[in-house]
């Protein structure tokens, strides 16, 4: 038999975890540390100077995600992709309520099994959604980059990193050489 969500060994877990601790002082602590954190942040990201990183996903350059600290806000996630010449993104199960700007380049997006075109100055929107979205993206220039901007609320430390969706990688960019 499955154990309940609300079984005995569960709260005996958290019991545990409190202890004899003053968790309002622990609150109180993290504030601290938070403000001190916030004075020596980075108010200005110069994109030019992040690195690319090429991950299952493709060629990214993160902005601000949720494991960097050095931002002055958390609540986003954002990171630049380039698609080469004729590639494409890996293909991503991702909870939507995401927003992506094309700054250069022409092709499209596949979400859902759907096909929706885009080219420079569009703006790509993946809607939420319970179950979440496939989506993949395709350069369809065989001879530029593309190359979007990607914004979303940064949920993953308050939801998880699932962000209630069952997020996963479903196929990885042909550059990524993991």
């Amino acid at each position: 038999m499955a154990e309940s969500h609300t079984g005995h060994e569960r709260m005996e877990r958290m019991l545990n975890e409190i202890g004899d601790r003053d968790l309002y002082q622990e609150l109180l602590n993290l504030r601290d540390e938070q403000r001190k954190t916030k004075e020596k942040a980075v108010w200005l990201i110069k994109g030019k100077e992040l690195p690319v990183e090429v991950n299952r996903q493709g060629m990214m350059r993160w902005y601000m995600h949720p494991l960097l600290k050095a931002p002055c806000i958390n609540t986003l996630m954002i990171f630049a992709q380039e698609i080469p010449p004729g590639s494409r993104s890996g293909r991503l199960q991702h909870p939507g309520n995401a927003v992506m700007y094309i700054l250069e380049g022409h092709g499209y997006t596949m979400m859902d099994g759907q096909k929706h075109h885009w080219a420079k100055g569009d703006v790509v929107q993946i809607p939420l959604r319970v179950k979440g979205v496939v989506i993949q993206h395709f350069n369809t220039d065989l001879d530029k980059p593309a190359r979007f901007v990607c914004c979303e609320p940064n949920t993953t430390m308050s939801v998880g990193v699932d962000r209630g969706s069952g997020w996963e990688q479903l196929e990885v960019a042909p550059e990524y050489k993991g």
